[in-house]
């Protein structure tokens, strides 16, 4: 199973992603999180690590900055966790794959929310909803995606702690994990905001496996 790990703030800590078993960094780009990645680390340090696929997370931006920063940083994959439309992720996917993040609610219907974007963006992130962008360390109801099909590869996020593991591979075995990609970790896995128990995360990719 493949693991993101977002909010990552600390050039250290992303050179060490690979070795602890984690495929996706999620590097955020929006000024008012506490995880800014610019408030931490320099575009060309950015750009020099190239070991692990850097996920751009953006929110709301202008379609010039991203594509700047997807050059200055050479981003893998940009991941928009706004209220983007579906013809701002097509201009983005023109340049580089495009992950939509939809921030989900005990009311939505999946089926509903992706079906305009299902032609102009490669794959989904699946969060819970809550108050502002970014994650809320609040758990989400993977049983929203019970009878979906998703048709595109989805990112499965929101509030994934370490006590998971034997419930993600309980998931990973449903007719709604077909197409599930991968799992994205965040603050459940922090020491502060930022600053990753590395040490947790590599046990947690370990016991994935």
């Amino acid at each position: 199973m493949r693991v993101k790990v977002c909010g990552i703030t600390q050039v250290e800590q992303l050179t060490m992603l690979p070795e602890a078993g984690v495929t996706f960094a999620g590097l955020i780009f929006y000024p008012k999180s506490p995880r800014y990645v610019l408030r931490h680390m320099t575009t060309s340090q950015l750009k020099k690590e190239n070991n692990t696929n850097k996920v751009g997370v953006f929110v709301n931006a202008a379609i010039e900055d991203v594509l700047q920063m997807v050059d200055e940083c050479r981003l893998h994959m940009v991941q928009l966790h706004g209220d983007e439309t579906a013809r701002y992720c097509e201009k983005i996917a023109d340049y580089i794959s495009v992950v939509k993040a939809f921030r989900i609610s005990d009311t939505d219907n999946i089926g509903w929310r992706i079906r305009e974007y299902m032609d102009v963006c490669d794959m989904f992130m699946f969060d819970t909803e809550g108050v502002g962008y970014g994650g809320t360390g609040k758990k989400f109801n993977w049983e929203k995606l019970q009878g979906v099909t998703v048709g595109k590869p989805y990112f499965l996020s929101g509030g994934i702690e370490p006590s998971d593991v034997v419930q993600l591979k309980a998931f990973e075995t449903k007719p709604e994990a077909k197409a599930l990609f991968s799992i994205d970790i965040n603050s459940r896995f922090e020491l502060l905001p930022g600053v990753k128990d590395m040490t947790l995360i590599k046990k947690f990719t370990q016991q994935l496996q």
